[in-house]
């Protein structure tokens, strides 16, 4: 008797959801600029993204793209830890830095000291034309003759002719980075409070501010906060609220603060070991990351001041490796951004360092591992998953000025939509899919997904729909968007367009660690 053999076809499933979109903007729709996605440059390695004789061609590429794509200038603040390790010397043309030993931590550590001179800051000419800049000072270290011999470099910087024919400006000057850790670093002595701190920076800041011409009807201005955490109601630590009750926008410079600058990392790696890459991806850990700021949004908001991230990132210390390097990382960064804006952040400084595991951009040739610091064939400058991130957000937002956005409520643990309304009608819809798929799942699941539309406008009959493709979560390359790809040498897209034009009515499927962006024509 011959034997008989089963076969089992195992088929993904497909849930299905119906979603509401709103035709016109509704009330409370956050504005989106087209840098809302900007980045946060750690300053020790500065000559290696700007380039010293020459621009760095390749960074200035990836910038570039935004501008082509949504006609706004990039934003890209200069400073970090090592903006408080930084001296200043007429000696040195543009930096010497001293860095401590590599670790599998941190394979590419900070500099624990870092003397510049006035090329350092002068290669600023080297970005894009347009480019605005926020620079740090070193508040940390507490020396008034090299935080003085640091603003002049910088405003002469931004004075010369090469700088002001390309229109690249200082938009802002941050005195100090994370000061409410100083207690912890040394910077201060462990009983250092925020009373203190108010003191000590309005001193500070206001010698800054004269060095720098800095007035009310100045361009420049001055950032405010730039703290690592938050006590946030609780004024006896460290928060918006804390410095407003202590008055320091009555002080002199800080009548000069227009936007308070929050840091925020979602995890911490900087004891090694723990991340997991589902848990960063998840749509209810992102929001409430995010969620935590609202009542020092609000507080800020009420004084008239604009709330920014100034720098952050997936994980602290750089980055976890196979988590914030990977396209699952990529998703994350979309969904954050764009959540961000619903509670009223208006600007996310992505945090970039030469090797750092998170980064969006190695803008510079690595020969050691970014996961552990062991030697590597070198390795080009390229983009990572998290810059195709980027990409969706500027492309949603456009080039009208006029864009912004709405959450869409879905009821769905593992689906985030966001509409997006040029002159206040519907324009374009970001729908991602958070589970993470991974090689030796199986079947990849999708949702589909129907829209209906509420109150007046123009429903369209028709939508094009663009794929961010992705193998698996864990990927750290080989991403496409509508079929092209920006992992090229000179950092510009390449390959042919593939969009999908179809019926409204027929909806769209969503699969498992991917995001679309919907157009409705």
């Amino acid at each position: 008797m011959k034997g008989i053999h089963f076969i089992t076809l195992v088929a993904p499933i497909v849930s299905a959801i119906e979603v509401s979109i709103p035709l016109a903007a509704p009330m409370g729709a956050a504005s989106l600029l087209g840098n809302l996605v900007s980045l946060s440059i750690e300053q020790d390695r500065w000559t290696d993204w700007a380039g010293t004789t020459e621009p760095n061609t390749f960074f200035n590429n990836v910038l570039d793209n935004f501008v082509q794509i949504t006609n706004t200038s990039s934003f890209v603040r200069i400073g970090a830890d090592s903006e408080d390790h930084t001296d200043f010397s007429y000696e040195v043309e543009y930096a010497e830095d001293i860095f401590p030993p590599s670790s599998t931590i941190k394979p590419y550590p900070e500099a624990t000291n870092i003397t510049v001179g006035q090329g350092f800051y002068d290669i600023i000419s080297h970005l894009p034309n347009g480019t605005q800049v926020q620079w740090g000072v070193n508040f940390r270290e507490n020396n008034f003759t090299a935080v003085y011999l640091e603003t002049v470099a910088l405003m002469n910087a931004f004075s010369s002719a090469a700088v002001v024919e390309k229109n690249i400006t200082l938009k802002f000057i941050e005195v100090g980075n994370e000061a409410d850790l100083y207690r912890n670093n040394k910077g201060r002595n462990s009983s250092w409070n925020v009373q203190e701190y108010v003191s000590e920076w309005e001193h500070f800041a206001y010698n800054v501010s004269a060095t720098a011409n800095l007035s009310k009807s100045s361009y420049t201005k001055l950032i405010g906060a730039a703290f690592a955490e938050s006590s946030h109601n609780n004024l006896t630590g460290f928060s918006p609220q804390a410095i407003f009750n202590l008055g320091i926008l009555e002080s002199s410079a800080g009548q000069l603060i227009e936007t308070i600058s929050q840091h925020h990392y979602s995890g911490s790696f900087c004891t090694g070991g723990g991340a997991v890459l589902q848990d960063l991806m998840t749509k209810s850990y992102i929001r409430g990351n995010i969620s935590a700021f609202v009542p020092d949004i609000e507080a800020t908001l009420a004084k008239g001041l604009k709330y920014i991230l100034g720098e952050t990132n997936s994980m602290s210390c750089h980055g976890a490796p196979n988590v914030s390097n990977t396209a699952g990382a990529a998703l994350w960064l979309l969904d954050y951004t764009l959540y961000a804006t619903q509670v009223g952040i208006s600007r996310l400084h992505f945090h970039e360092g030469i090797g750092y595991k998170y980064n969006l951009i190695q803008p510079t040739t690595l020969n050691y591992s970014i996961l552990d610091g062991s030697p590597i064939a070198p390795l080009a400058p390229h983009v990572q998953p998290a810059y195709y991130a980027a990409i969706i957000a500027a492309e949603a937002i456009g080039a009208s000025g006029t864009t912004q956005a709405a959450e869409i409520s879905i009821d769905e643990n593992n689906v985030s939509g966001y509409a997006f309304y040029e002159h206040g009608s519907l324009s374009k819809a970001v729908f991602i899919n958070t589970i993470a798929y991974f090689s030796g799942a199986g079947v990849r699941n999708s949702t589909h997904i129907d829209f209906s539309f509420t109150g007046t406008g123009h429903a369209a009959n028709t939508m094009s729909v663009k794929t961010l493709k992705i193998g698996y979560a864990s990927d750290t390359a080989n991403l496409t968007w509508g079929g092209q790809t920006y992992e090229t040498r000179d950092g510009r897209v390449s390959g042919p367009l593939l969009v999908d034009v179809i019926p409204t009515s027929s909806g769209v499927d969503l699969q498992e660690t991917e995001a679309i962006l919907v157009t409705f024509l």
